[in-house]
């Protein structure tokens, strides 16, 4: 049987397809390639180029490869873009999951893996927060995902589909062996722009905010490194295989960072003391918010081996250094 990651030449999907390998599974991915690129699908592995929207598309894999799981990280993902084009999230991030899932219920694909987000959380009143704290999005984006979760849930009681939905923190750093990474030269991921910077790719940096109700007054987030949320999703796999449950869990490190000290730890690891610019607040950022992980650890067994944040950094500067490297050769 084959597994169908959706997004599988970006940043998380290509982590998550290393794995798969890894562990013996064949894999089929599909990618529009907006934000992924072609380098990122390991030789050996059909890349199929279309949009996860396209039914047409969608049903002819699904009926010609034999999927037994879909693993759908394909998304738009930037919160602030998401605030100026609400409707262009809407149809990318929630319609065409509607879509997907009507392929997954037409070809009786019993098990669906979900990349959702703490967004959905929105401005928490507690910290760390649990998978049963109240829901409320503060941006288009997060709304866009909650959107999928409850068409998950509906859709499982309807029909014979089980699910997990892993809610992500901030996700961060690159494979230890430095077979991939955050390739998309325009991401607005703060550990990635901030290493931008210390390499001269970009003049410096911006920071969105540091009057915020937290120690430093700069947003405090939880950061998760890349590989450690793709063994997430193996565990979610297996999780589903063995007979598990429909599930809702997050993924992250029940500790988080200010964005002033992600980016002192950049400066540090880095040797470089690369420009800052301090400006206001971006829509749709709420001021704190850590992930409560006991659900995944006893559910799933997760057990994270990289929650070190300079190792996080290390990771990140390697890979951006290979990508500059790669682009002055050519």
């Amino acid at each position: 049987m084959t597994i169908l990651v959706t997004g599988g030449a970006g940043y998380i999907g290509s982590h998550l397809v290393l794995e798969l390998l890894e562990a013996g599974e064949k894999v089929v991915v599909l990618d529009n390639l907006s934000t992924g690129r072609r380098a990122s699908v390991p030789a050996g592995v059909e890349l199929v180029v279309g949009d996860f929207g396209d039914e047409a598309l969608v049903n002819a894999l699904l009926a010609s490869r034999g999927i037994e799981a879909i693993i759908h990280f394909a998304a738009k993902i930037v919160v602030p873009d998401s605030v100026s084009d609400p409707l262009g999230y809407y149809l990318n991030n929630t319609a065409s999951a509607r879509s997907l899932l009507a392929c997954a219920v037409a070809n009786k694909v019993g098990r669906f893996i979900f990349s959702s987000t703490a967004a959905v959380y929105g401005d928490v009143e507690n910290n760390p927060v649990s998978e049963d704290e109240r829901l409320k999005p503060v941006s288009p984006y997060g709304r866009s995902k909650l959107m999928v979760e409850w068409m998950l849930e509906d859709t499982a009681y309807a029909h014979d589909l089980r699910y997990v939905v892993l809610r992500y923190f901030n996700v961060a750093g690159a494979d230890p062996l430095g077979r991939t990474g955050q390739s998309f030269p325009n991401a607005t991921h703060l550990i990635k722009v901030a290493v931008q910077a210390a390499l001269g790719v970009r003049p410096g940096m911006e920071v969105f905010g540091v009057d915020y109700p937290t120690p430093d007054g700069s947003c405090l987030r939880d950061y998760i490194q890349v590989t450690d949320l793709a063994r997430a999703h193996m565990d979610a796999l297996n999780y589903l295989r063995a007979g598990g449950a429909n599930l809702t869990c997050n993924c992250g490190y029940a500790r988080g960072y200010s964005v002033l000290e992600v980016v002192e730890t950049v400066k540090r690891v880095t040797g470089v003391d690369f420009n800052v610019k301090i400006s206001g607040r971006r829509p749709g950022d709420p001021a704190a918010i850590v992930a409560a992980n006991d659900l995944a650890r006893k559910t799933l067994g997760w057990t994270p081996s990289h929650d070190n944040l300079e190792e996080i950094v290390r990771q990140a500067f390697a890979w951006e250094k290979k990508l500059l490297a790669e682009s002055m050769a050519e």
